[in-house]
């Protein structure tokens, strides 16, 4: 992976197209070649046979660099061997993740994957993707985690400031932790709004 990571990030999976990405351009080379070895079996043919094996080969070259990374921050998505693409997708910008399999893809372990991020963002369709369960469910967990990052950060910040409003009173980090997930959790089915959310951490300092 080209990408570099941010500090305190890991790589949690790394994935590619499945290999019958590399399957048409290897068949039609063998059959080139077979064919020119049964028509003509000279050194030209075999000229032929030798340049025509960079096709293959700067396919393979091509879905060896196309890969799909996840770390417990955002998602990777790199491009290209000669040219080079590179896109990123933080992860509490994505809204949903999706994935489909025919039953000739459940066979052979692919299927597609669809990332619906924020508005300005878009939708992307990953396609022929090497198993697309474990992908979604990847992206899925570590959306959790950070989420789960997210609130301890507030329980810290919330401790610290409350402690320096109030020294004398030195409340659970862990309490406010899960308060705050409690509330977070709240929030995210519709129970309370934004505001409310944004109050009750008002009130967890004290304010």
């Amino acid at each position: 992976m080209r990408t570099a990571l941010k500090k305190d990030e890991h790589i949690l999976l790394i994935t590619r197209q499945h290999w019958l990405r590399l399957v048409l351009p290897f068949f039609a080379w063998l059959l080139l070649t077979v064919l020119l070895i049964w028509w003509l079996n000279n050194t030209t043919a075999w000229i032929i046979i030798a340049v025509a094996a960079l096709y293959p080969f700067i396919e393979y070259l091509n879905w060896r660099h196309n890969l799909w990374a996840v770390t417990n921050l955002r998602i990777i998505d790199e491009t290209g061997f000669i040219t080079r693409y590179s896109k990123e997708s933080p992860l509490d910008k994505i809204n949903n993740v999706e994935y489909d399999q025919s039953i000739f893809g459940r066979i052979f372990g692919f299927g597609n994957v669809d990332i619906q991020t924020a508005a300005e963002m878009g939708e992307t369709k990953y396609e022929l993707i090497h198993h697309p369960k474990l992908l979604k469910d990847t992206i899925t967990h570590a959306q959790e985690e950070y989420k789960k990052m997210q609130i301890s950060n507030q329980a810290t910040q919330l401790a610290e400031a409350i402690a320096r409003v109030n020294p004398a009173a030195q409340p659970s980090q862990q309490m406010i932790a899960d308060e705050l997930q409690k509330l977070f959790e709240l929030m995210q089915k519709g129970a309370i709004t934004p505001e409310e959310y944004a109050a009750q951490k008002q009130r967890l300092m004290g304010n």
